[in-house]
């Protein structure tokens, strides 16, 4: 049986970009690192976006706006986002990127695998596919088990879900200079949904109908308002490039109290997509950079996660989203109809003082927080 130092269970972002920081720190050319997946990775599943104001991945960044839309029923705000960008990141350039690292590094592999079980034996780890067995010294889990969070009432699970579309139109009607953060002029029916457009060019977007709710939809309602949204911008003809869906758990479950000695859940599976947003690729970059030195200078996986202010804020936005889903969009409003856009965004990314998050907060609906503040507390 072959025993490795760190085994990757799962090799989505978290795991890619950890392995990335472990390369570019350059202090773990003596370990031995296994990527294990039953997907190699070959395809363009999906697309991250994030707002930033460094060089972080410039050189996969396939599109970057200066400016957002924001827009429901009522108004329409175009958020000036100076000094971020809003960028997109294809998920198969990411791949790519990565694992053309991978090769050049003798101490770390891939097996294309699929994972059906790991455990902490105390001294060292198993894990188990369908057709080996493997040791290790430590485990860095990122296969979903959304159980866990299922199988408890105290911490609410909205999901974001959605489908995408990228399209090429006939006719020219996307500014490519804006994306449209969120468009909450489409009808609500109870839930908080919007459409999310990332126009590359005059004739060339991608738009997803988006969710956060409970529950997902059937396949033909995402499709048919993403339709009815195209026929609305005034396209009478198109072609569809690629299709991509997702579904990120928001929760403020506390993953980590599953951490043991030598296995840490990293990822969603780890409470490293913020809650409040689904935003998953910014925070990842910052996780997986705070794991890869608290390797160098501790050995106990259940010290690394603390909960902070940004945990207790986005608990009370979902205990308020999760009880009033029908609200979402006037919440949204109310934040970014006359907030200030790079606050908010400092905000969103946990880098904001207790001062400034309170001019964020004041923004919002206050019976609705001060509701869920109160159920909180009591």
């Amino acid at each position: 049986m072959q025993h490795y130092h760190y085994i990757f269970t799962g090799s989505g972002l978290s795991a890619l970009m950890t392995v990335y920081e472990m390369i570019l720190s350059e202090k773990f050319k003596d370990k031995t690192i296994l990527l294990i997946d039953e997907n190699p990775k070959k395809t363009n599943d999906r697309t991250w976006c994030f707002w930033d104001n460094s060089n972080l991945f410039n050189k996969i960044i396939s599109k970057k706006w200066e400016t957002a839309l924001f827009a429901d029923k009522n108004f329409q705000r175009n958020l000036e986002l100076n000094p971020y960008q809003y960028k997109m990141i294809r998920g198969l350039d990411f791949y790519k990127m990565v694992f053309d690292l991978i090769p050049k590094h003798d101490n770390i592999h891939f097996i294309n695998q699929k994972v059906i079980n790991f455990e902490d034996l105390g001294s060292n780890c198993l894990v188990k596919t369908e057709t080996e067995s493997y040791t290790c010294d430590k485990i860095f889990n990122s296969i979903f088990n959304p159980e866990l969070v299922k199988s408890q009432t105290k911490y609410p699970l909205l999901q974001q879900h959605f489908i995408g579309w990228f399209i090429k139109s006939k006719e020219a009607v996307f500014n490519h200079e804006i994306a449209t953060f969120m468009d909450f002029s489409v009808e609500q029916r109870g839930n908080t949904r919007f459409m999310y457009v990332l126009p590359t060019s005059s004739t060339e977007a991608l738009l997803e109908y988006t969710l956060f709710s409970k529950d997902l939809l059937p396949k033909e309602e995402y499709e048919s308002e993403i339709q009815e949204y195209i026929q609305k911008l005034g396209i009478t003809e198109y072609e569809i490039i690629e299709k991509e869906q997702g579904n990120i758990p928001m929760t403020s479950y506390k993953f980590w109290k599953h951490n043991t000695k030598n296995i840490i859940n990293i990822g969603s599976v780890g409470g490293w997509t913020k809650a409040s947003t689904g935003y998953t690729f910014k925070n990842t970059t910052k996780k997986s950079k705070e794991l890869v030195k608290f390797l160098l200078t501790k050995n106990n996986f259940r010290n690394f996660h603390k909960t902070d202010k940004f945990w207790f804020y986005d608990l009370l936005f979902l205990d308020v989203l999760y009880r009033r889903n029908d609200l979402g969009s006037k919440v949204f409003s109310a934040l970014f109809q006359k907030g200030n856009p790079t606050l908010i965004f400092k905000f969103l990314d946990e880098e904001t003082s207790f001062w400034k998050d309170l001019q964020v907060i004041w923004k919002c609906p206050k019976g609705l927080f001060i509701r869920a503040l109160l159920g909180r507390i009591f």
